[in-house]
């Protein structure tokens, strides 16, 4: 794949995020509704993946977000130093002490076990970030003069409000003035877009999105719910995906949208909230790839698990070129990360590429 990069040397940045970073509180083996502490992480849909990318994959990252400037939005910045990913690119909102102005966002997640599924409960209306503009992000100083070579964002910050719809795409086409290489995780969350217009709308923003997209990443229940594609005489458990007809649905998504070079899915059977089958695919000049199976994987959280995959797909395509090799830095990395738990990975690039080549898991001693 010729994926046309821009220069290390003229880019400030790697990659960078744009959406929202919420305050995450897990109360670890418990529930929520009996939970009397609760560990705090930071995790987002878009941040986990440069997060990622950064301290997995070792690359130059920074994330455009926005936050309420108190005690905790300092916090969430505090979260985001100790990952390594750069934050001068936070735009900072004042506020009233109560929230009226502006607040942070709060997700409440607890990882399930068994018979018992994984619950997210999140508290993010009249958030910051989901109040910002184009104006307060300065997308032409941040692609214009600093310099990105890939942008990651996706369909949940855009759900978020019409502002953040709006400030989506017109990060997308700066963007793409200067160059850069966009990504985009379709991320469909119905109860998400019901507010705003439902799935009319999530249609009309997520269509004009689609038109500056390189890499598009989603389901078939994204594909069909945003974009208007569906797999015919798929099977429902996604045991198997009829490859025969995703191939037929990509293939219509890349005539009406020639700018996607590639498109990837991840399909994960849930057989317990601890025991999942995981694996990806993705399409790429008329070609799908398949990655490793993963059968029976043990999961601790598997919040996040998507995340990790998209940016172990975005690390291999910009240091390979290799659609094979990156559905498979995508699919390992997605994997190792939920054996571990908060939304972001704890992985090493060592351990992403020797699950890649099979490794076990034996003690290291």
């Amino acid at each position: 794949m010729d994926l046309k990069l821009r220069d290390k040397k003229d880019c400030k940045y790697d990659a960078v995020s744009l959406g929202e970073v919420m305050l995450r509180l897990d109360p670890g083996e418990g529930r929520i509704r009996t939970a009397r502490s609760f560990t705090a992480w930071e995790g987002g849909g878009e941040y986990n993946v440069i997060r990622g990318l950064h301290k997995c994959f070792g690359m130059d990252t920074a994330v455009i977000t926005a936050f309420a400037d108190n005690e905790v939005g300092r916090l969430m910045k505090d979260f985001i130093e100790q990952g390594g990913v750069d934050t001068r690119l936070i735009h900072w909102k004042k506020t009233d002490g109560i929230g009226r102005v502006c607040r942070n966002g709060i997700n409440f997640t607890e990882r399930g076990y068994g018979i018992r599924g994984a619950i997210g409960c999140s508290d993010r209306f009249n958030t910051a970030i989901s109040q910002a503009t184009a104006k307060d992000l300065d997308f032409e100083y941040i692609f214009g003069e600093l310099g990105v070579r890939w942008l990651h964002t996706g369909g949940i910050y855009a759900a978020l409000s019409e502002t953040a719809s709006e400030t989506v795409i017109e990060a997308i086409k700066t963007a793409k003035k200067y160059g850069t290489m966009i990504s985009y995780d379709l991320n469909y969350r119905p109860s998400m877009w019901s507010a705003i217009g439902g799935q009319e709308k999530a249609q009309e923003v997520n269509k004009e999105i689609a038109k500056y997209v390189d890499v598009m990443i989603g389901n078939e229940e994204d594909f069909t719910a945003c974009l208007g594609f569906r797999i015919e005489g798929n099977d429902e458990n996604l045991k198997e995906l009829n490859l025969d007809g995703y191939k037929k649905m990509i293939s219509e998504a890349a005539k009406t949208y020639p700018n996607f070079k590639l498109v990837a899915t991840t399909l994960r059977t849930v057989r317990t909230a601890t025991i999942n089958d995981w694996k990806a695919i993705c399409w790429a000049d008329g070609e799908i790839y398949k990655s490793k199976e993963y059968d029976a994987l043990e999961i601790l959280d598997r919040v996040g698990g998507g995340d990790s995959f998209a940016s172990g797909l975005v690390y291999g395509l910009m240091t390979t070129g290799d659609p094979e090799k990156a559905v498979n830095y995508g699919a390992a990395h997605g994997a190792l990360a939920m054996t571990t738990p908060g939304d972001t990975s704890m992985a090493s690039l060592s351990e992403v590429e020797a699950v890649m080549g099979g490794a076990g898991a034996r003690v290291k001693r």
